[in-house]
């Protein structure tokens, strides 16, 4: 059996998207002869929001290393609260003594903290072991270099160069590359022409059938959190917020106003949820989407939690809505991992992306629900209107997936492909 160690800062209980890839996939490397250890923070030194529920998915025999980092408390005095940041010297010494012990044929690392895959470069100089980046979001990226201030993340600058910096340290040695998004592979490979040499392929987030489980083992103790009215039709979101979420927003609540204008008897049983849309900690994040529905002038109909809640909470605020919402920005690189629990729900799904995007195309492909293009004013007005009239009236059609074509996206089918590129890069450094 080959082992490969995978590097992901956050992981269970700590309830973060970047560390859902390989929670889903832990259970299935095996079948593709992969046996996987995982090298994790402790969950003492990070600031995520805790499931415990988490631990459930992760079958017993896998073994996590649970490192540490410095305290928080200390950093933020210098402005620094990374976890990549603060863990990156633990994850070097760590490591260093457990290459040393074991033998492991590849390292992996799967995060959006991307500052420590430079230590990739590090182990395979040290230990001629090869590693493989997944890449969930861009890493250095100069799109917000044009932007006003007020639209720029805090300490933008500082982000700006140390990405610049350490990206090329990580990427001139890496062997393989695994990424949500054929767009983030080919901005890589135009700033570093030599990835187009190495083995890489587009692999989106599957979907877990063990977590739909667990949500209704535990749906007696999990909590909704928003206003269940029974008397109204509730469409939820759950998910980050942002500025670049602000237009599919836009384009809902346009929709919705002038549902109120023309037939207001039913449009006003509508209330939009939009929960856990801030990464800021709790009680400090800033709300992004309710100030659309203050321009338009809906904020009756509308409510926006920015706090974030755990991951099965997220299932369970789905389960309990009638209709949910999807946003996503303009750029078609956008996948949202979100999709496939959404689409397990069978709920009635009101998506509006760009339609080239991946997320776009799977619920398209699978007739999981309706897309609407937000790149298309006019069209995406009408497509979301119909779908809120709908939804108002009790006349929503039932969802009418295709299970055959969505099976593609489970878990168990995108670790294969992983573990094939895996075995792709184990072969090339064994020529």
């Amino acid at each position: 059996m080959k082992k490969v160690l995978i590097i992901s800062p956050y992981f269970a209980p700590s309830s973060t998207a970047d560390m859902q890839r390989i929670r889903m996939s832990l259970p299935f490397f095996k079948d593709f002869g992969w046996e996987a250890e995982v090298v994790c923070v402790a969950e003492k030194y990070t600031d995520a929001v805790f499931d415990y529920m988490l631990i459930e998915s992760i079958p017993t025999d896998i073994r996590i290393h649970r490192i540490g980092a410095l305290p928080k408390r200390w950093t933020r005095k210098i402005g620094l609260g990374s976890i990549a940041l603060r863990s990156l010297w633990f994850y070097k010494s760590y490591v260093n003594r457990l290459l040393k012990k074991e033998k492991f044929d590849l390292v992996y690392f799967s995060t959006t903290q991307f500052p420590v895959c430079i230590l990739g470069a590090y182990w395979k100089k040290k230990f001629g072991i090869p590693y493989i980046i997944d890449v969930q979001d861009p890493w250095f990226s100069n799109y917000y270099e044009g932007k006003p201030k007020l639209k720029r993340p805090r300490k933008y600058w500082f982000s700006y160069y140390l990405d610049k910096y350490l990206e090329p340290i990580a990427m001139k040695k890496v062997d393989g590359l695994i990424s949500v998004s054929d767009a983030y592979l080919n901005d890589l490979i135009s700033r570093y022409p030599s990835l187009s040499d190495i083995p890489s392929a587009t692999i989106t987030f599957g979907y877990f059938q063990k977590d739909m489980e667990i949500a209704a083992q535990h749906k007696e103790s999990l909590k909704i959190a928003f206003n269940n009215d029974p008397l109204l039709k509730h469409i939820v979101y759950v998910g980050r917020g942002g500025i670049d979420m602000q237009k599919a927003v836009s384009l809902l609540l346009k929709a919705f106003k002038r549902g109120l204008k023309n037939d207001k008897a039913y449009f006003k049983k509508l209330r939009f949820h939009f929960i856990g849309t801030s990464y800021a900690p709790s009680g400090t994040g800033q709300k992004t989407l309710y100030p659309i529905a203050e321009k338009l002038g809906v904020t009756r109909y509308v409510a926006e939690q920015t706090n974030r809640i755990s991951f099965y909470e997220s299932i369970f605020n789905l389960q309990s809505a009638n209709a949910l919402f999807i946003p996503g920005p303009e750029k078609a690189a956008y996948t949202a991992s979100k999709v496939y629990p959404y689409i397990m729900t069978k709920k009635p799904i009101l998506a509006v992306f760009n339609l080239e995007s991946s997320a776009a195309q799977a619920i398209i492909a699978c007739n999981a629900g309706t897309a609407a293009d937000i790149l298309n004013y006019k069209s995406a007005i009408k497509t979301v209107y119909v779908f809120l009239k709908a939804v108002a009236e009790e006349n929503i059609s039932p969802t009418n997936t295709n299970w055959m074509e969505f099976e593609q996206y489970s878990a168990k089918a995108t670790t294969k492909k992983q573990c094939e590129i895996l075995d792709r890069v184990l072969s090339r450094n064994k020529c």
